[in-house]
């Protein structure tokens, strides 16, 4: 088994592809669903996981979107190559620790996938690049109505759809939305907005979800509530947050460029530098530098062309793509020194930056 052909195929994060938004990078909806009558995953029996594995690759692979997709049993990928899924958001930390009779299929743009036996029975994902809940929904709620039809899930007139957890029952909806925030980052206003959402019933965590950091500037924003809500009501209610987010970026970006224009000018000049000149840089160090030459492309210093090719760099440049590029074992330091050269070969084709002075 092996993820070589995913990660050669064209991709929705990674193609260059985009809206040209500079501060919604992608969004997410995500639905949880068990099966009528079956342990949940994590009380199941191994022969009872068995079963529903296989219950669920048969009902996935009939749907439409997922024709020709890709089809990963767990326990059958290297731990690297979990890595490298997380990476891609395509697959969730807790899959990749799982055990035997656990898996995804990922679809031909990589857009949809659809995680079997993590901590429900389905957790049916789509995403898509930039902005734009309304079409990720309509896809969404038509592989859940076809998968519908095909199983009998876990249903209360009362309560909703089941779930694991009790956080995800109802609904079982979680929408986010990917966002770049440097002028709040730059400006210490994030500490107060992050409680503002908090208060709002939203929760914000970092690039790869809980428990991890917001390297890079990027913070990602979703409901916490699923039950007592319609689906559009909670897709609306997000979509309200990120409007209020949104303002508050661009106005923090108009303060810092208006109060300290040198101050970014230089931030961003030497993150240029570092990243087409450096040879050691660590994974921490990369998503700053490449989320200041994103600011760039967004301050006029740099051409919008170039958009596509940074949001490509900051998943590629995780340390689990520059170990499976290596095609060998690597510790840390010479990671550091293999993400710093592949740098300097991709950002060496990005002109010198707009005179601003």
């Amino acid at each position: 088994m092996t993820i070589k052909p995913l990660l050669e195929a064209n991709a929705e994060l990674t193609s260059g592809g985009g809206s040209g938004e500079p501060i919604v990078m992608s969004s997410r909806i995500r639905l949880a669903r068990n099966l009528q009558g079956r342990s949940f995953p994590g009380w199941a029996e191994k022969a009872q996981r068995r079963d529903i594995l296989s219950a669920c690759e048969q009902a996935v692979a009939q749907l439409p979107p997922m024709q020709k997709g890709t089809v990963l049993r767990i326990d059958e990928l290297t731990e690297l190559e979990r890595q490298v899924l997380v990476e891609r958001h395509l697959i969730s930390r807790e899959l990749s620790q799982g055990e035997e009779a656990a898996g995804v299929i990922i679809s031909r743009d990589q857009s949809v996938s659809i995680m079997i036996n993590e901590e429900d029975h389905l957790r049916i994902q789509v995403l898509r690049h930039g902005a734009g809940f309304e079409g990720i929904w309509q896809v969404i709620d038509a592989i859940d109505t076809q998968l519908e039809n095909l199983l009998d899930f876990a249903f209360s007139e009362d309560l909703g759809y089941l779930t694991a957890c009790p956080t995800n029952v109802g609904t079982g909806l979680r929408a986010s939305v990917m966002l770049h925030l440097p002028g709040l980052v730059i400006d210490s206003k994030m500490e107060q907005v992050i409680r503002a959402v908090n208060q709002m019933g939203m929760v914000v965590r970092g690039l790869f979800g809980e428990g991890s950091d917001a390297s890079g500037s990027i913070f990602q924003i979703s409901n916490q509530q699923t039950l007592g809500e319609s689906e559009q009501d909670i897709i609306s209610r997000l979509d309200s947050t990120i409007s209020s987010i949104l303002e508050q970026e661009q106005n923090a970006r108009q303060r810092t460029l208006e109060a300290q224009p040198e101050k970014i000018l230089d931030k961003i000049g030497r993150a240029y530098g570092i990243l087409r000149n450096g040879h050691v840089i660590s994974s921490a160090e990369a998503m700053n530098h490449l989320s200041l030459l994103r600011l760039a492309i967004d301050s006029n210093l740099l051409d919008e062309k170039w958009r596509g090719t940074i949001d490509r760099l900051l998943i590629e440049m995780q340390p689990g793509h520059i170990q499976l590029a290596a095609h060998e074992p690597i510790d840390s330091s010479q990671r550091d020194m293999a993400r710093a050269r592949l740098l300097r070969e991709e950002t060496g084709h990005i002109p010198p930056l707009a005179n601003k002075s």
